[in-house]
C-alpha cells in the first residue's frame, strides 16, 4: 500500500512498515537531525516542516495515513500534563490529513497516558473526532515485548477503517508472538527477548568495531529506583527507552545490563530493534532522542503485515 506518514522522527515505524512490504510516498517531521537521518537512511520522500502550515493539498493521495502525534503531553513521564497543553492538540493536524485525503486506513500510535488523559475523556474526543470524518475506530493498548522486542514498552495504537469499506476489511490488530517466561510455553509462544540476547553481538565502546553511533552519556550510575536509573537485569527486556538523553530533563539513558555504564546509542537502538547499519544524525542528545521518540522497527513490521492481510486477495473500487 502507498504511506503518508507524519511526526515520522527518525522512521522507526516507516522502516517497518517497508520490510512488510509497503510503499512510503510522502513523510514529515519538524525535527531537522530527525529528517536528516530519515533520508540517509530511508529516502529522500520526508519533508521538513510544520504539519500545521503544509495544506492537506500539498499532500499525495494514498491508502493509509501513519502516525505518532507528539505525546509529550500524554505520557505519564510528565507530571505536568493536562488537557489543555497545546501539544495535544496536534492530533487534529493529523486528523485534518485523515479527513482530507480518505485513505482506506490509518494507525495512530501514542503512549498509554492517552487513555486516561482528562479522565478519559480526550480518548473518547479523539475517537468521534475520527468517526465523524468517516472512520470506524478501534484502539489497543499493546506490550511491545509480546512482539519480539527486547523492550518493555506500552503503547497504545488507534485504527481506523474508512466507514464505506465491509467490515470483513477492517483492520485487525497483530496477534502476540511472544510471552513472558512461564506463560510462553503454555501459551505456545516464544519467551520474551532479553536485552542480554539483543546486545550480545554489540562490543564495548571502547573494544575496536565499525559501529556508528556507539558512544554513551557519561552521566554515572546511581542504581536508585526511579526512571533511567533503576539496575537493568540482562535476563530481563530492557525497560522502556525514553526520549530523553543527558538534557536538563535528567538522563534517561537505560542503564546498560552489566550497569557499569549507560547504553550507547548504539544498543538503545538496537533495544528499539533498528537495524546495525542505521545512522542517528545529530549530537548526542538528539540522537537519544530520536531513537527514544521511534515506534520499535518490528513493532512496525507487525502493524505492517497486518495492513497487507487487510487486503489480500480482495478488492476495492
Amino acid at each position: 500500500m502507498k504511506i503518508v506518514s507524519l511526526f515520522s522522527g527518525a522512521g522507526g515505524l516507516d522502516l517497518g512498515l517497508i520490510q512488510s512490504g509497503h510503499e512510503i510516498i510522502w513523510a514529515n517531521d519538524f525535527d531537522r537531525d530527525a529528517v536528516a537521518t530519515y533520508k540517509q537512511n530511508i529516502g529522500d520522500e520526508i519533508v521538513l516542516g510544520d504539519i500545521c502550515e503544509i495544506p492537506s493539498s500539498a499532500i499525495p493521495d494514498c491508502d493509509v495515513v501513519v502516525g505518532g502525534f507528539p505525546c509529550q503531553g500524554f505520557s505519564q513521564a510528565n507530571l505536568l500534563r493536562f488537557a489543555e497543553d497545546d501539544r495535544n492538540r496536534l492530533y487534529l493536524e493529523f486528523l485534518r490529513v485523515v479527513r482530507d485525503k480518505q485513505p482506506l486506513y490509518f494507525l495512530a500510535e501514542n503512549v498509554r497516558g492517552i487513555l486516561s488523559l482528562d479522565g478519559g475523556r480526550a480518548i473518547k474526543k479523539i475517537e468521534e473526532d475520527f468517526a465523524a470524518a468517516g472512520y470506524r475506530v478501534s484502539k489497543k493498548l499493546f506490550n511491545v515485548a509480546d512482539y519480539g522486542v527486547p523492550q518493555l514498552r506500552k503503547r497504545v495504537i488507534i485504527a481506523g477503517t474508512r466507514a464505506d469499506l465491509p467490515e470483513r476489511l477492517d483492520y485487525d490488530f497483530p496477534t502476540a508472538t511472544h510471552a513472558a517466561p512461564g506463560k510462553a510455553e503454555k501459551a505456545g509462544l516464544v519467551p520474551w527477548m532479553t536485552i542480554a540476547e539483543a546486545l550480545s553481538h554489540i562490543p564495548e565502546p571502547s573494544a575496536e568495531h565499525d559501529l556508528k553511533n556507539h558512544v554513551f552519556s557519561l552521566y554515572k550510575v546511581t542504581n536508585r529506583n526511579f526512571t533511567g536509573h533503576r539496575r537493568t537485569d540482562p535476563d530481563k527486556p530492557s525497560p522502556t527507552i525514553l526520549a530523553r538523553g543527558n538534557g536538563k530533563g535528567g538522563v534517561c539513558a537505560i542503564q546498560h545490563p552489566e550497569n557499569h555504564r549507560r547504553m550507547s546509542i548504539r544498543e538503545q537502538a538496537a533495544i528499539q530493534t533498528f537495524p546495525d547499519g542505521f545512522d542517528f544524525s545529530g549530537r548526542l542528545n538528539s540522537a537519544y532522542r530520536q531513537v527514544g521518540n521511534a515506534v520499535p522497527v518490528l513493532f512496525g513490521r507487525h502493524l505492517g503485515k497486518q495492513l497487507a492481510l487487510s487486503l489480500t486477495m480482495k478488492e476495492v473500487a
